[in-house]
């Protein structure tokens, strides 16, 4: 049964209700969405891998001419929310695309932007 995500006007109280019931019900999931999570983090290079009882994110944040980055978060899940998260996303390009245009790639090395398209930072 699909389930369908309802923010609060605040955005700080996210709902989970099954489809068939769209009203207040014990079938409701309130999930709290606390301040200092809510700003999120920034990463612009995930690193996938997995085992075969889960699928490991992990989100990195590369700058621009630094030789280091550190995981800035790890997200650890199960196989089938894994493919979940990957139709939900999906489903979530085609409409921003839909809406917006086609998402452009870039030619980064093997697909990271090691220099953000600029020139290369000197001490």
């Amino acid at each position: 049964m699909p389930l369908y995500l309802f923010r609060s006007s605040d955005d700080k109280t996210i709902n989970f209700m099954a489809e068939e019931k769209k009203v207040k019900n014990k079938n409701q999931l309130n999930i709290e969405l606390p301040e200092d999570i809510a700003d999120g983090v920034y990463s612009n290079l995930a690193i996938i891998t997995h085992s075969n009882s889960e699928f490991i994110i992990d989100y990195v944040k590369i700058m621009p001419g630094l030789p280091k980055a550190k995981v800035k978060s790890r997200i650890v899940i199960t196989p089938q929310h894994a493919k979940r998260l990957l139709r939900s996303l999906g489903d979530n390009i085609k409409k921003f695309e839909k809406q917006h245009g086609t998402i452009q790639e870039s030619d980064g090395i093997q697909g990271i932007p090691m220099n953000f398209g600029g020139p290369t930072a000197q001490a």
